[in-house]
Parts: structure tokens; sequence; C-alpha cells
């Protein structure tokens, strides 16, 4: 189920941005983007990031594999070389990706050894070079970045502006500001998640001061109502990362309804479980493990009673092994109907 090269279905990556699944790797692979869109017709998908040389040195185009059916979907891009990244969105262009974002957040050992995502906060001059080269090669695609409000020994209410004014000049019109800042020694990718402050008043003094720029809200969102405040506050969208993950019906299952205005039915959690069904017989016939599906299902019954039981099921790897499609009846009846 891979892309139709060059095809594009989203005029209005912004309109669908006002809410997004983050980029979170090991996380939002094509199975879980797929499961998400069970949920949410509207909301937009990021992809995990995939670095600039995975695909320009190593050639590895199978990671840029989505189903259509995942529009709205923006592909996240990692790496420091102008070139490079600019290479990497050529080859993305062609499969039809609603827009290519740029990581300037992620705060990992890994990512810091490459000399990209949180430390690239340090220098705004190469991250212009950066996405100018980018929008070079994108075509009509929208490019966008991705950042923290700063990093170590920074003061955000300074090089968050400065950032900002430099991917103004570079001609990005979208950024989505992970609201902490990101310490780059001393705490790990988890600890980053959880410890510096969250700082939504900067986020908000940045679109009073920049108005032009569409600013997107991310860290420490665990709702869909927190996501409503946040943009009748001023923002331009919300991004959820754990939350969305961990509960996707209670954030999902309402977002086209509240965020976007459309008249759509909410899907319940069973018929989204069900509708996996198609999917995971096509994917078995293609060697997908079950588990590579299913362990992105494991949430949408969150407390509920149940839940447990169903995620039992899905967890038990000798059944996995050898169950198919039928696994998922299992797992359902262990739930709980909610009452009329």
């Amino acid at each position: 189920m891979s892309a139709e090269p060059g095809k594009q279905r989203v005029t209005d990556v912004r309109r669908a941005a006002r809410l997004s699944v983050a980029p979170m790797m090991d996380w939002t692979d094509r199975h879980c983007r797929w499961f998400h869109r069970r949920l949410s017709r509207e909301t937009l998908l990021y992809t995990e990031m995939v670095t600039a040389a995975a695909l320009v040195r190593g050639g590895a185009h199978y990671l840029l594999d989505y189903d259509q059916d995942e529009h709205p979907v923006a592909l996240q891009l990692g790496g420091s070389d102008p070139a490079m990244l600019a290479e990497a969105t050529r080859i993305a262009t062609t499969f039809g990706y609603d827009e290519i974002n740029l990581n300037v957040g992620c705060p990992s050992d890994r990512v810091q050894s490459g000399c990209f995502g949180a430390v690239l906060m340090r220098d705004p001059a190469l991250v212009a070079d950066c996405v100018k080269a980018m929008q070079g090669a994108a075509g009509d695609t929208p490019v966008t970045v991705k950042c923290r409000i700063g990093v170590d020994e920074q003061d955000p209410a300074q090089a968050l502006p400065a950032f900002l004014e430099a991917m103004i000049g570079a001609g990005v019109r979208q950024v989505t500001i992970h609201a902490r800042k990101a310490w780059l020694q001393g705490l790990n990718p988890k600890e980053n998640r959880e410890i510096p402050p969250l700082d939504y008043p900067l986020v908000l003094a940045m679109k009073a001061r920049f108005p032009e720029l569409w600013i997107g809200l991310n860290g420490g969102v665990t709702s869909l109502e927190q996501a409503q405040d946040h943009l009748a506050e001023g923002v331009d969208g919300v991004m959820i990362g754990r939350a969305a993950y961990h509960q996707p019906w209670d954030i999902l299952a309402h977002a086209d309804q509240r965020i976007y205005g459309a008249d759509t039915p909410v899907v319940a959690p069973e018929e989204a479980v069900r509708a996996m069904l198609p999917y995971i017989e096509a994917e078995r016939t293609k060697g997908t493990p079950l588990h590579h599906v299913t362990r992105h299902m494991l949430g949408v019954f969150a407390g509920r009673p149940g839940a447990r039981a169903f995620r039992r099921v899905l967890s038990d790897h000798q059944r996995l092994k050898q169950g198919g499609p039928e696994l998922l009846e299992d797992a359902l009846a262990e739930v709980v109907p909610q009452a009329a």
C-alpha cells in the first residue's frame, strides 16, 4: 500500500494542521497512521522522522511509503546539510506528501551526534540555508519547521524570536513550537519532554509579534479540550504527541467535529478496530507481522471497562505469532459494551 507518486490530495495543509499528531520515532509509522485515520479524517498526521542521509546515501526510499488514505500526511526530515536535505526533499516530493517538515527539536544523543535536531536552535543561519535549499526542491509542497523555544543556556525570550526572524527571512510561513527548552546535556529525551517547564505564554507572544507567521503549539497537551483552549487563545494549530498515541479515541474521534466543524459521525472505537481487518489481511499477504499493526491500537479503549483485557489479548506474543484478524474479534469480546 504505497503512495502513488506525484499525487497530493490536500490543498490547504494549514487548515489540516489546526490539529496534528506529532512525529514520534518508533510510533507514528504507516500502520499507526492508517489506524489514526480510521478515527479522524481531517487531522494532519506526521511520519516518524526520516533522516536525509537515509534517503540520499542509504537509498532507503521505502521509508517514504504510505497509503493514499493517510492524507493529509506530512513527512518530517532530519538533517543539517542543505544540499542533502534538498536532495531528500526532491525524492520525497515524488511521493506526494502534503507537507515536508524540518526537525529542529529532537534532543536525542543520536540526533545531536549528527548535528541536527534541537542543536540547530544554536545556528538559525544554518537552518535558514537548509529550508531555502528544501524549498528550492519542494515545488509547491510547503516546507515547515518544528522547533523548541531554546536549548541549554539560551534565553528563550531572545533565542526564539531571533530564530523565527531567520525562518521568516528564509521564506518559512509555518512553524510548530514545542513550548519547552531542550537541555542537550544532562537530560535524556524522556526527561526533555517532562522536566523543562512549559512556556505557553512565550508561544502566544510570538504569534502576537509575528502575526504573518502560522504558529502551532506543541508540548504537554493531553486532551482535545486543551487543544481547543489553545486555539481559542490565538495559536494557529495544536500538535499532540503521546496522548494521541496512548488515548487515540479520546483525542481523535471528536476532532473532525470540534476542530474542523465537520458534520461526519463520530466513529466508535469498536468500529475503528473492525475497520482495521481488511488492512491487516492485506498486510499479512505481504508478510507484515500482526503485532506491527496491533501494537498501535492498544490504547483505543483507554478508560473503558475491559480495556486491560483488550490490551492483554493483543499483547499475547504466542497468539500474535499464530493468529490473524480473528484475534481482534477475541480482543473486542473482552470490552464491556457501552450503555446506549
